[in-house]
């Protein structure tokens, strides 16, 4: 019984073209295996180094954003480094790109936050996302922002297609949502 219940899993990952799939919580030691693991993977499946990079770079943001904004902590809030908190990621293919799906908790009060920095992505084209993205390195990290503020700038840049993203709200929390995003490369 128990295998088949992990096949079951293992079925639907290789029917979707799951080529990596982590939930649980983040910290930089688990991102650091988690790199290891996906640039294996990425040699394996064939991607061109561009690829690769396009790839990793996104992965660093989403995880630098779990690990940052997560509303689901092992580590205190006031804890300004090495924070472990949960969310999930995976890397699938799809045709000839790859996508990259991540989420996780955020308090409800973000959302709004959130979905006010990466609207205007949809309607930007690459040339305006690059040139914000050298805007925001140059002006004063955001007041918000426990980054430089890059992060959804990085990953718009180094995707093929708009960012898609949605938010959920948590079944098992109320005064949590579930942040969505994804990124075509």
């Amino acid at each position: 019984m128990l295998y088949e219940e992990f096949n079951d899993f293992f079925d639907v990952a290789r029917k979707r073209h799951i080529i990596f799939f982590y939930v649980g919580y983040f910290s930089q030691h688990v991102v650091a295996a988690i790199s290891e693991t996906i640039k294996a993977r990425l040699d394996v499946a064939g991607a061109a180094g561009p690829t690769r990079r396009r790839i990793f770079s996104s992965f660093v943001e989403m995880s630098q954003n779990i690990m940052h904004y997560s509303s689901d902590s092992l580590t205190p809030d006031e804890q300004a480094e090495n924070q472990i908190r949960r969310g999930s990621f995976c890397i699938g293919m799809k045709g000839d790109s790859f996508f990259l799906l991540c989420a996780n908790p955020v308090d409800s009060a973000n959302v709004q936050r959130i979905s006010s920095r990466l609207e205007p992505l949809h309607t930007m084209t690459m040339e305006e996302i690059k040139s914000a993205y050298k805007k925001a390195l140059r002006d004063e990290t955001p007041a918000d922002s426990k980054g430089a503020g890059l992060g959804f700038l990085t990953m718009a840049r180094d995707a093929s297609e708009p960012l898609e993203f949605e938010f959920v709200k948590d079944a098992h929390n109320p005064d949590a949502t579930i942040f969505c995003i994804k990124a075509i490369i």
